[in-house]
């Protein structure tokens, strides 16, 4: 079993109430079960965004900067190979 600390922090009321709420639903067990998860998220967030900071300082290290163009191409090329969910359509009761 991993050692705990103890922690005091202040929230929001509102995020205290959707975490109370994920406990009575039974999406959490315990308060402290519920921050732990929040803040390992976000830990993994940090560290993607690190890394993600780190390849582009890599790529403009060997390519050059990336310009505001090409970030705008990308977005082009991007929306235009993106695949959209569509709804489907009910079948009518007849």
């Amino acid at each position: 079993m991993s050692h705990k600390e103890r922690l005091t922090v202040t929230v929001d009321p509102e995020l205290l109430k959707a975490a109370n709420q994920a406990i009575a639903e039974g999406r959490a067990a315990t308060l402290s079960g519920w921050v732990n998860l929040a803040l390992t998220e976000r830990a993994a967030k940090e560290q993607r965004l690190r890394m993600l900071a780190e390849a582009a300082a890599a790529y403009e290290d060997e390519f050059g900067e990336i310009t505001g163009a090409e970030v705008l191409a990308q977005e082009r090329i991007d929306r235009q190979r993106a695949l959209i969910p569509r709804r489907r359509k009910r079948a009518r009761n007849k």
